[in-house]
């Protein structure tokens, strides 16, 4: 069967001598894996099609396993993100937290424009640890695990201040923190961020500016809720945090 879809490269491996296979984040398919032939070749047409973070029309035929690409046209290649190491980064975390995430030809086209936002985000020079924290909120979102953040989710209070439980899923009020010895104090500034994130498309992101201890503040919780709530061990993270010690 042919199937022409538009696609974001959220992976790609090298198969045999000349050959790469990659995994396309589809607006109508789902994920689905692509045999690109003579992709490794310098002079191959279809290489730049198979970098990670393209987004492109892409053209290929499948009858059961892999599909084969016949064609592709690109739509944004996102070059700048493959050659800037943090953005690079970046973009490996999402792609890949996706790739897990994500079942083969499960609907996804909700999730699809929120990739595309998050790395047109990156290309525009937003910040990047804010983008990121964003697109994990709408990935816990699109998972089930969105975090309560409008009210107790021991007694429905909404008057904090509150803490943040990433194993209750949710905000503690001062009456409640007995609950969970873990949760986290909220600065006002972490707390209306974290709300925002937990309401807001990708695609209506405008630019934010944060304090550096309130990006320190996010970075810890989101951390706690990512780890809690979806339990992936992400290469890419780790990559991300070897290069946080270096800035």
């Amino acid at each position: 069967m042919l199937y022409r879809v538009e696609g974001i490269v959220i992976r790609s491996m090298d198969y045999g001598e000349s050959n790469k296979i990659v995994t396309l984040l589809t607006k109508t398919n789902g994920k689905a894996g692509v045999m690109v032939r003579g992709a490794k070749k310098v002079k191959s047409r279809h290489s730049s099609l198979a970098q990670p973070f393209t987004y492109g029309e892409y053209q290929y035929f499948r009858s059961q396993g892999l599909g084969t690409l016949n064609h592709g046209e690109i739509i944004e290649s996102h070059h700048d993100l493959r050659m800037q190491l943090d953005l690079s980064a970046y973009a490996s975390y999402a792609a890949e937290l996706t790739d897990r995430i994500i079942h083969d030809d499960e609907p996804t086209g909700f999730h699809f424009e929120q990739l595309k936002a998050f790395l047109s985000a990156l290309d525009a020079g937003k910040d990047p640890q804010i983008v990121t924290h964003l697109y994990e909120m709408r990935v816990l979102t699109l998972a089930g695990y969105a975090p309560e953040m409008e009210e107790c989710v021991s007694c429905g209070n909404r008057v904090g201040p509150f803490r943040l439980s990433a194993q209750g899923g949710g905000i503690l009020c001062g009456r409640c923190v007995n609950r969970d010895s873990s949760a986290h104090v909220l600065s006002e500034g972490a707390y209306k961020l974290l709300r925002l994130f937990n309401k807001l498309d990708m695609r209506r992101l405008g630019s934010i500016a944060v304090k550096p201890e309130t990006k320190q503040e996010l970075k810890l919780v989101m951390r706690q809720l990512m780890d809690i709530q979806l339990g992936l061990q992400l290469k890419s993270r780790n990559f991300l945090d070897q290069l946080d010690k270096l800035v």
